[in-house]
């Protein structure tokens, strides 16, 4: 296909990577395809308003404004969700930190949880619909990121029982409890900002990436605080960054109340997720 051809040569001037890859990404969403159907359509020409549509989207990916917030949306689990810039992109570190939990949570029924940092509503749309919760409660600071995780909400799981508040921190849970605690909270250092790439660094919200000089900011609060929203043998399940495993780990010991924690890595074999259980008795 020579719009293939020719866009792939575009990219590829621009520095992308996987140029080709690229091109027939943004010409399947703008056809309504699957990328390897435009093999079987290869001599079919473009309507004039789906050619326009094609430039535009190239346009945007050109400046390496991400696929996803193109698309419009992203897949998580077995969910799509609509994205945009108010939210981060959800990853696959994150589906990782959802398995863990919904582990954990097997054979135990009537359970309820919340998810701190909601972002696009990921965490707990899949919770709510996978695992045996029967109430979450999804926070965020920010109002568009909670405005973009209640359209998911009634576009991919208008059943879930999901219940979406306005707060920083751990303030929109006081006075309750929870069998589990979730959160993908900020967790970059602002000294790592140079060395983010660019489709992440320049396109997502910042407020959900960096978390002071050791990206730690958020998480200390969540931990310290943890013991006073969880139920005895509630859990505290954290996603962390590259190499953070063991300060964070330090962080829940340091608080008291907790059981070993646990640090697991992702695919890659770099530190992801922090798992702590509150201990059932504290006396």
């Amino acid at each position: 296909m020579e719009l293939l051809r020719w866009t792939a040569e575009y990219l590829g001037e621009k520095g992308f990577q996987n140029a080709r890859l690229n091109g027939e990404m943004l010409l399947s969403g703008v056809l309504g395809v699957k990328r390897l159907d435009l093999y079987l359509q290869f001599d079919r020409p473009l309507r004039p308003e789906e050619l326009a549509e094609f430039k535009a989207r190239l346009l945007r990916r050109a400046k390496r404004e991400p696929l996803q917030y193109i698309e419009g949306e992203a897949h998580f689990r077995d969910l799509r969700l609509r994205v945009d810039p108010r939210v981060l992109i959800p990853r696959p570190e994150t589906e990782q930190l959802v398995q863990r939990v919904l582990e954990w949570a097997a054979g135990r029924p009537g359970l309820a949880a919340a998810d701190v940092g909601t972002g696009s509503g990921a965490i707990a749309l899949a919770l709510a619909t996978e695992g045996p919760f029967e109430r979450v409660v999804a926070t965020d600071v920010e109002p568009g990121a909670l405005e973009a995780a209640r359209a998911n909400h009634a576009l991919a799981a208008p059943e879930a029982p999901v219940e979406f508040r306005l707060g920083d921190g751990l303030a929109p849970l006081a006075g309750e409890r929870f069998d589990a605690l979730v959160s993908n909270p900020p967790y970059v250092g602002t000294a790592e900002r140079a060395s983010l790439d660019t489709e992440v660094r320049d396109w997502e919200p910042a407020a959900a990436l960096f978390a002071g000089p050791d990206g730690l900011e958020v998480i200390r609060r969540l931990v310290a605080g943890a013991p006073s929203v969880l139920n005895p043998g509630g859990l505290l399940a954290l996603e962390i960054g590259v190499g953070q495993g063991a300060a964070v780990a330090e962080l829940v010991r340091a608080v008291g109340g907790f059981g070993a924690p646990r640090v697991e890595k992702d695919l890659a074999g770099r530190d992801r997720i922090v798992l702590a259980e509150l201990e059932t008795s504290t006396d």
